[in-house]
């Protein structure tokens, strides 16, 4: 038992190298490096909205607003590039961690559960991203996408840019975890709020942070998606809140907060990439991809499922 225990941790990886052989074995097409490069590709933008929810689930709460999110900023960012180039991604990267710091507030400072909080504010900001867009999407012409989105869309030392553009975002994610104040701060959150208040954490303080950093890098994956297919859209982002969510608690982080992290969530990431990218090789149809990835998301909750402490508004 306490073996099993002391290989939790590396679980996920091994279910991810078990998963990748198995399929392999059914048709070598899929160990081919072609394709694993291109999964791992397709899979950035999920990873970048997944790493900003890690952050919220770490300290036991959840954000049902981050598709909006990343929708609303791709939105902003096909308006604004066309004439004010460069300076668009910072505006939409600003927008999303504002809607994120909206999250926050209602939640940390009006003591409303994360799941309506956030709920509430995704309302909101798919209302916005509707308006501003007319209701329809809104096209990047090539030669602006190219000059101004270049490196998150094009070839770098023989990788996609989408790869790179995540490995340096894990690296910060990673760094603000482990080695500041903050990510000490976090962990003491999600291991019991009560106890982090007592020891002089300034706990609304860090949720402000937290959801500001989520909206963040929503609006970071919108901006990304939105260079991959060349237009924003109020859509653009729909089917991304649940696989994030999974990702998360697949890779182990728990959603009652306290234990997982970044690096968790690029194994729970990278496994609904070869679930999925699998079974279309396997010749699974979409109706039935939908039944299994809905089990897999089920069997990973109740393994994760823990009691939260009581008298704390997650």
């Amino acid at each position: 038992m306490n073996r099993i225990k002391q290989l939790g941790p590396y679980l996920p990886w091994l279910a991810l190298g078990v998963t990748i052989l198995a399929i392999g074995a059914y048709d070598h097409r899929f160990l081919d490096p072609a394709t694993l490069i291109g999964l791992i590709a397709d899979s950035a933008t999920l990873f970048l909205m997944a790493i900003g929810m890690t952050y919220v689930v770490y300290i036991g709460s959840i954000d049902l607003s981050m598709q909006a999110v990343a929708a609303v900023s791709s939105i902003v960012l096909a308006l604004l590039i066309p004439r004010y180039g460069f300076a668009g991604i910072g505006v939409a990267l600003a927008a999303g961690a504002a809607f994120g710091l909206l999250s926050g507030f209602v939640h940390g400072r009006l003591r409303i559960p994360s799941f309506i909080a956030t709920l509430a504010v995704g309302g909101i900001v798919v209302t916005v991203a509707r308006y501003i867009s007319g209701d329809r999407s809104i096209e990047i012409v090539g030669e602006v996408r190219d000059n101004v989105l270049g490196w998150a869309i094009g070839k770098t030392a023989g990788l996609p840019d989408e790869i790179w553009v995540s490995l340096v975002v894990l690296l910060i994610a990673l760094t603000l975890e482990q080695a500041t104040p903050f990510g000490k701060a976090m962990k003491a959150v999600g291991c019991s709020e009560p106890a982090a208040r007592v020891s002089g954490i300034k706990v609304t303080q860090i949720k402000l942070m937290v959801f500001t950093l989520s909206g963040l890098f929503a609006a970071l994956s919108g901006v990304v998606l939105a260079g991959r297919l060349s237009s924003g859209s109020p859509t653009i982002a729909n089917e991304f809140l649940l696989p994030a969510i999974a990702a998360v608690v697949l890779g182990g982080t728990a959603l009652t907060g306290g234990s997982g992290g970044v690096m968790r969530t690029l194994v729970g990431t990278m496994l609904i990439a070869v679930v999925r990218t699998g079974m279309t090789f396997v010749g699974v149809d979409a109706m039935a991809q939908q039944i299994v990835f809905g089990l897999i998301l089920i069997l990973a909750v109740g393994l994760s499922a823990g009691r939260a402490p009581k008298g704390v508004v997650k």
